[in-house]
């Protein structure tokens, strides 16, 4: 063979193989790899399970299904923080298929949580190149936390992961971003404390388009809902980003799953701000309010596409309506 001919052989196949890797690459960057919920679910929830479940044995122990029952049920609904309406829809429509006893009542009620539940989609739309995941929420919820069990999924998935610490308000924040993105391998743009977080968050977007990373995760100061100066700094960080990339990917909240109901208020502001995509629920390991994630997503209409189960960096796994609703509800 003609060593021209061997050079154009050669070439044809890198370039190939080449073409292969790009679009494996661009591809694992569209969504976080599905991760398995963990054998344990129903004891990483026992308190919400003791909450709700324990509650919901002694109730649907009972010979008769009378007034009483129905009050007890959705008394029982309230106090794990489903929410008022939630806990009267779910009850009227329990009561609406005319149980013949309390297990008819227990499959009719899980049954009835799954629907609320359901045909939400709960994946990470990561379509931008770099893709962009804006981190929201007040002060203590687990926001940095999450962050870095997030880079944790998506470089599962292959993909290359920068972090933006736009928390430019704490002077620990930059320094706790830096110390997880060590322990997960990934990189991290900072900036000077008290420096303006828009100005992170625009460097580390040029950064990641320069240097063809996937995915840029911004950080931002956790700020109480009800500051309208502070609600403008976080929109403004929106508005750079917008303007840089076109369109953020996905604006996560992360709620404290211990607060209950007035997780719903931070989710109404932070929604109004910047546009929430997406709910994480964390600490729902230790919290006995873990019916709030339901109460949420049904008042606002915004999925819930994580939660917080424990310490560990695997313990950020997907919602499955299923897999939650027999957890909190067995005994």
């Amino acid at each position: 063979m003609e060593p021209i001919l061997i050079v154009l052989v050669v070439a044809g196949v890198v370039a190939l193989i080449a073409g292969i890797v790009i679009w494996r690459s661009g591809s694992g960057a569209s969504e976080a790899p599905p991760v398995e919920a963990p054998r344990d679910l129903k004891g990483k929830l026992a308190g919400t399970r003791s909450a709700m479940g324990g509650r919901l044995s002694s109730v649907l122990g009972r010979q008769t299904l009378d007034d009483t029952f129905w009050v007890d049920l959705e008394e029982t609904l309230i106090a794990a923080d489903v929410g008022v309406p939630t806990a009267t829809a779910l009850t009227e429509e329990v009561r609406s298929r005319r149980p013949s006893d309390g297990a008819a009542a227990l499959q009719a009620l899980e049954e009835a949580m799954v629907a609320i539940l359901a045909g939400k989609d709960r994946s990470l739309s990561l379509t931008g190149r770099p893709s962009v995941v804006l981190v929201v929420g007040v002060n203590g919820t687990g926001k940095t936390t999450t962050i870095a069990k997030l880079a944790v999924r998506l470089r599962g998935g292959g993909q290359r992961v920068l972090l933006a610490a736009a928390d430019t308000f704490r002077a620990a924040a930059a320094e706790q971003l830096s110390t997880l993105a060590d322990r997960v391998g990934v990189e991290v743009v900072t900036g000077v404390p008290g420096s303006d977080p828009a100005a992170v968050a625009f460097e580390a977007y040029r950064m990641a388009a320069d240097q063809g990373y996937d995915t840029v995760i911004v950080d931002t100061a956790g700020r109480l809902h009800s500051k309208a100066n502070l609600m403008e700094e976080l929109t403004k960080v929106a508005r750079v980003l917008q303007r840089e990339a076109g369109d953020i990917d996905e604006v996560l909240l992360v709620l404290d799953g211990t607060t209950g109901q007035n997780a719903i208020a931070q989710a109404n502001s932070f929604t109004d701000a910047v546009g929430v995509t997406g709910i994480v629920m964390t600490k729902l390991d230790g919290s006995a309010r873990g019916g709030s994630a339901i109460a949420v997503e049904e008042e606002l209409d915004v999925p819930v596409k994580f939660i917080g189960v424990g310490e560990g960096l695997d313990d950020l796994i997907p919602f499955q309506p299923e897999e939650f609703v027999e957890a909190v509800l067995e005994p």
